[in-house]
């Protein structure tokens, strides 16, 4: 029986250190993982601060840029009024030029008519354009260029850019 006990306490002794072992692993792994928690929570702090910044910005950059775009919106509907004024005064200094134009003795213009809008004489100098929306028949000064689609009279323009008014 001694040896009976002798060989339980032993076993029993063997057993307690390699559970100390294993505790002893379990809590340097415990540790190990305490660390990266705490490094995760540190990463988290830092990446939710730099998304915070991140949409601080977003939300100031939109912030100018809807600025911007006012000021261009009203910078164009200014340029469209100044547009219009201008075209208003270059049709009055056409009206009052067009007594001074001296006719040019030569052949009889081939089509003759008057303005739609105005009702000045095409001539020579005041050339004769038809629109392209109305196909009326209008001066220089009563119409608007459109590049390579021609030219409309002001009415068919303003009807077409109501803001343009």
């Amino acid at each position: 029986i001694p040896q009976r006990l002798a060989r339980l306490a032993a076993a029993a002794r063997e057993e307690t250190w390699q559970s100390r072992q294993q505790l002893q692993t379990q809590q340097r792994e415990v540790a190990r993982l305490q660390e990266e928690l705490s490094r995760a929570r540190q990463d988290g702090e830092r990446w939710a601060s730099a998304l915070q910044r991140a949409q601080r910005e977003a939300l100031e950059r939109e912030a100018m840029r809807g600025a911007e775009q006012a000021r261009q919106q009203e910078l164009i509907r200014d340029m469209k009024e100044r547009l219009l004024e201008l075209l208003r005064e270059k049709d009055a200094l056409w009206q009052k030029t067009e007594g001074i134009d001296t006719p040019v003795p030569g052949p009889a213009p081939r089509d003759t008519g008057l303005c739609s809008r105005c009702h000045k004489d095409f001539r020579l100098l005041s050339r004769r354009y038809s629109c392209r929306l109305c196909q009326g028949k209008v001066c220089h000064a009563c119409s608007m260029d459109f590049g390579k689609q021609g030219r409309c009279c002001l009415i068919c323009y303003q009807q077409r850019h109501p803001q343009a008014t």
